[in-house]
């Protein structure tokens, strides 16, 4: 069994909390364990560094300290949390002054970081660590016939951190056919969903979920699967108004799972511990389509 050092990230614990569910439900099957930071606090995150870039690089700092500690690679399910602690380990090594002012700083809570630490993103992990082949080896409950657009969003794959092309990723693709399922034709997969955008100009974040919603049900898509909680989240949360601004009022009923759900569905894992309940739109018809699928094989 292999161990990594935590990082669930405040969405997993709150607005995508099927994410932290699924991702601590998948990890034993999968011969992992994903042993949480303790103390762990916010990682900086991405708006907190376009307002202060010292102050976010020092909480990054401190949770990298933590981590350093424990001698494993630190993984987190949440790209975006993945992106702060990359570059903010990437510049402390890089600016040995920016290293000493953090570590000044460190001080006074007994820490101090030596930049030693490998942050992994889970995505990555599953993908190159488990592999896509080891995964299908374990699936009890095929989803064949399952169509699925694997959506990839800005961070998992931009800047370039040389998992996947960021351009024309497949690592998600390749993940959602090891289950048995089929991944549809996805152009917009690596679009931006809008993000925070959605709080301070909401129609412009609706109208691009609308079209990454479009482009997924044009190819036949049965649900959206994500690796990021804030794709998940505005795809799911904001589905019914984005039907709303539609000029033709789409009622999509698109179930928007992450793909740690997907994997432990196809790991005959029970919905209600992957966190599926905690979904917006209910996936009570995709459950029901993988339910017959399996027992027309007698799974």
């Amino acid at each position: 069994m292999k161990h990594y050092c935590y990082f669930p990230g405040c969405s997993a614990e709150a607005t995508a909390i099927g994410l932290g569910l699924s991702a601590q439900a998948i990890a034993k099957p999968l011969d992992i364990e994903l042993i949480e930071l303790e103390d762990w606090t916010c990682c900086g995150s991405t708006p907190y560094g376009s307002l202060d870039k010292l102050e976010s690089i020092l909480v990054a700092a401190r949770n990298l300290a933590l981590a350093e500690k424990t001698g494993l690679d630190m993984v987190t399910p949440c790209p975006s949390c993945f992106v702060t602690f990359y570059q903010a380990n990437l510049y402390l090594k890089e600016h040995p002054q920016l290293m000493a002012q953090v570590n000044e700083a460190l001080a006074v809570a007994n820490l101090v970081y030596n930049g030693n630490v490998h942050v992994r993103d889970l995505m990555e992990v599953l993908f190159n660590d488990v592999t896509p082949e080891v995964i299908a080896s374990r699936v009890q409950r095929g989803l064949n016939g399952l169509k699925v657009a694997p959506y990839y969003g800005c961070q998992m794959v931009r800047p370039d951190y040389g998992f996947d092309d960021p351009e024309f990723p497949q690592s998600l693709d390749r993940m959602v056919e090891s289950l048995g399922a089929e991944a549809v034709p996805f152009p917009l997969k690596n679009h931006c969903c809008g993000g925070a955008l959605v709080i301070s100009e909401q129609s412009l974040a609706v109208d691009l979920m609308r079209k990454l919603l479009d482009n997924a049900v044009e190819n036949g898509a049965e649900c959206i699967v994500a690796p990021c909680p804030l794709c998940q989240m505005n795809l799911d949360a904001y589905q019914s108004i984005v039907s709303v601004y539609s000029k033709f009022k789409t009622d999509y009923n698109l179930p928007i799972l992450f793909v740690t759900q997907l994997i432990g569905l196809a790991l005959g894992i029970d919905p209600k511990s992957l966190g599926l309940n905690t979904n917006i739109v209910s996936p009570g018809r995709l459950l029901d389509h993988i339910s017959k699928a399996g027992a027309k094989r007698g799974t």
